[in-house]
Parts: C-alpha cells; sequence; structure tokens
C-alpha cells in the first residue's frame, strides 16, 4: 500500500490514490455512470433518462427527509422538522427547475426514441407514490403497477397503514388543545385525507394567537410552502409533457397531459389553504 505521506501533492491536493478511497469510491460513480443506458442510437435518449434518474435521486432525498420529520412530529420535536421541510421545498424547487432542461426536447426528438421507452412511464415511479402516500395522497388502487414488485409493494402497504405526514400534524393539534374531531383523528389510513372542519378551526385558531401557538404556526406555514412547491412541480411536469407530447397518451397508457392536468386538482392540506378565508 502507498505510504500516504510520500504521495504527491499539487496546491496541497493529493494526486495518489492507490489503496486509498478516493471521490469516485465514495460516490460509487462507476456504478451511478454506468446506469444510463440508452436503448435507440438516438442522441437525445440521454438527456431523457438523466433527467429522469436525477429526478429520483432528488425524491430518494425527499423521502429520506420527510420520512425524519414526521418522526419528529409525532415525537412532539418540531424544530428539526421544520429545517427538513424546509429542505424538500428546495428539493422540489430543483426538480421544477429540470422540466426547463427537458423542455428542450422538441416533439420530433422525442419521437425518434419514445419507442424505445416500451410500456414504461414516469406514472410508474415508486418513489414518486411513495411521497405522495407520505403526504396524503392516498389510494390503495395505486398499488397496481407494483404488484409484480413484493420488494416495491411490500414499503407502499406499510406507509397506507401508518399515519401521514398531515395525520401527525393533525394529532400534533390535538394534543395541543385543540378540539379536533375523532373521526380525523382515527380515520381508514389507506384512504386519501378528506376536508373536515374541525381541523380547519384548529388551524384558524393557530393563526388567530401566532404568539400563543408559535411552533405550530411555524409547522403551519411549512406545510403550505411544502404543498405550494408540490404543485408548482406538477404545474411544470404537466406543461413540458404537453409542449413534448401534446395530448397524446402516455407510454403507460394514461391519457397523458388530461390526467397530468387533474391531478394539478389534487389538494394536500386543505384546511391549511381554508383558513386563510376564515382568519
Amino acid at each position: 500500500m502507498t505510504d500516504p505521506t510520500q504521495a504527491p501533492v499539487v496546491d496541497g491536493a493529493r494526486l495518489d490514490f492507490a489503496g486509498e478511497m478516493s471521490y469516485g469510491d465514495y460516490l460509487c460513480l462507476d456504478q451511478v455512470l454506468a446506469a444510463q443506458r440508452p436503448r435507440s442510437p438516438d442522441h437525445n435518449e440521454l438527456l431523457f433518462i438523466v433527467q429522469h434518474q436525477a429526478s429520483e435521486l432528488w425524491m430518494k432525498l425527499t423521502l429520506h427527509e420527510l420520512g425524519a420529520a414526521r418522526e419528529h412530529i409525532r415525537a412532539g420535536n418540531l424544530r428539526p422538522a421544520f429545517k427538513m421541510l424546509a429542505r424538500v421545498a428546495r428539493i422540489l424547487a430543483q426538480l421544477n427547475q429540470s422540466w426547463d432542461v427537458l423542455s428542450t426536447l422538441t416533439p420530433a426528438e422525442y419521437a425518434s426514441f419514445r419507442g424505445a421507452l416500451g410500456s414504461s412511464s414516469g406514472f410508474q415511479s415508486y418513489q414518486y407514490r411513495l411521497i405522495e402516500f407520505v403526504l396524503g395522497n392516498r389510494n390503495a388502487v395505486m398499488l397496481g403497477p407494483y404488484r409484480h414488485r413484493a420488494d416495491l409493494l411490500a414499503p407502499l402497504e406499510v406507509e397506507l397503514a401508518r399515519p401521514s405526514l398531515y395525520d401527525e400534524a393533525i394529532r400534533m393539534l390535538s394534543r395541543n388543545g385543540f378540539a379536533v374531531a375523532a373521526l380525523a383523528l382515527d380515520r381508514d389510513l389507506a384512504k386519501k385525507w378528506e376536508y373536515d372542519e374541525s381541523v380547519c378551526r384548529a388551524w384558524v385558531g393557530v393563526y388567530r394567537d401566532t404568539a400563543k401557538h408559535w411552533e405550530l404556526y411555524e409547522l403551519a406555514e411549512k406545510l403550505v410552502d411544502l404543498e405550494d412547491a408540490f404543485r408548482q412541480w406538477r404545474f411544470r411536469h404537466a406543461t413540458t409533457v404537453e409542449r413534448i407530447i401534446g395530448m397524446q397518451r402516455g407510454t403507460g397508457g394514461t391519457s397523458g397531459v388530461a390526467y397530468l392536468k387533474r391531478m394539478l386538482d389534487v389538494v394536500l392540506f386543505p384546511e391549511l389553504w381554508k383558513a386563510r378565508a376564515d382568519i
């Protein structure tokens, strides 16, 4: 093994990494950079692959942060959760900007390799589905695309059985003395969250006395920031897809842009938006 004290240096930087861990070793770059495998000879397919793989990496970090934030909220330890939720909002902003790169793909360029995608579609993204489940947009029907993969299906089923991030926030309201209806606290967790008037009144109470409920007020605003960023990401996705394929059906069989536009109507934390009109 090379003696580190004898390795050549330039401006303090080592040049010999024989037997030592390098940047590429730490990041497993051999595997990461070998994961782009275009299925057509078309020049533009690499852009499509890189954009989606990079998005999946950002989604992995999003799930890491959301999971930890949920645990902190459950434990009543809100300050670390604030930092994590703020980070997720920044990640979503980064994901939103990535559509700018993909939008350089023209309809003609995409058509030249679209056939190579087969039936694969972003609709099937396991991590995106898990993010939606964590945030409370739940529907057991959406487990379908993963039933052929037990390793993917199991974590999604586990997620449907546990409180979402928003469920934990609502339970936090209850623990702080707000009159949250029992049906909101003991609901079918596998289903999408539905608007509850008692929860709206609780958030209104937080906003009307922010000095008394400062941490809950901060939590409310972090959740609004998060949904705001998530909506922008969805909107930019729909716009980019429409720019590239118009109103064609998606490769995975969805109605394409029509489906994505319907998703823009999904509200994750409805009481936080309704409360603004009642303060």
